[in-house]
């Protein structure tokens, strides 16, 4: 009967470590690609949640109908969200003016700190699971290294015990061990592909998020078709500002 060959000659002639390297490689693969399914999917379903939005915004005769609409359908991605937030505080800060310390300064300077606090979370949530991409990206072929490095000695010190020490007695058990560097690449570049996917994806998002929020703030500092906002159905204003 033939010795094995491949992983599972690998795993035959190696010990502990060596098994614990190919598991590593395996739940590093495995948190990689559920990120990237998951983050995948989400930025999709986000993308056309926002176009959906955006469609119904720049419709709308004044932004109290977006305020009626976002009080109906509350927001669910980043466009409705920081609209959201963004309407609340204005009429937090028109209602109450600024009776406490986080509400100082005039209308706009709450206003933007409202915001940029909307955008900083959307930030955040936009980075969850890259840190867990660009660790796989970057470890994955070190630890594929060291067990190639770990299968290789232990191939040597079978082949030194044995004293054979002929061409097809290395050649096997050192190619072996080479497959470890493999999977390490192998884990490494979907993780890699996904991660500066994401980055690219995450910096145009955020960077028509920025300039939605330019527009925002405009309608809402002017005064341009506001003056409705009163009449809309309260959108929690006190609370949510604080929460934004």
């Amino acid at each position: 009967m033939e010795p094995a060959s491949g992983i599972a000659g690998f795993l035959a002639q190696t010990d502990g470590i060596g098994r614990a390297a190919i598991f590593v490689l395996l739940a590093m693969s495995v948190a990689s690609w559920y990120f990237i399914i998951a983050k995948a999917v989400q930025a999709l379903v986000a993308r056309r949640r926002s176009a959906r939005f955006l469609d119904i915004f720049w419709n709308s005769a004044s932004l109290g109908a977006v305020a009626a609409q976002l009080e109906k359908d509350h927001p669910n991605e980043p466009f409705s969200h920081l609209a959201y937030h963004g309407i609340v505080a204005a009429r937090h800060h028109q209602l109450h003016g600024a009776d406490k310390l986080d509400q100082a300064g005039s209308s706009a300077e709450f206003l933007t700190r409202a915001m940029r606090r909307v955008i900083d979370e959307e930030t955040a949530r936009f980075e969850s699971g890259l840190t867990v991409l660009a660790s796989v990206g970057s470890t994955a072929p070190f630890v594929g290294l060291f067990g190639t490095v770990w299968g290789v000695y232990h191939a040597l010190i079978a082949i030194g015990v044995s004293g054979q020490g002929t061409l097809d007695k290395i050649a096997g058990p050192v190619g072996e061990a080479l497959i470890m560097t493999a999977l390490g690449l192998a884990v490494a570049i979907p993780a890699v592909l996904g991660y500066n996917a994401f980055v690219r994806s995450n910096r145009l998002t955020l960077a028509k998020l920025d300039s939605f929020a330019h527009d925002l703030f405009a309608f809402l500092t002017t005064g341009s078709h506001v003056n409705d906002l009163a009449q809309v159905v309260p959108l929690k204003p006190a609370t949510a500002a604080r929460g934004v």
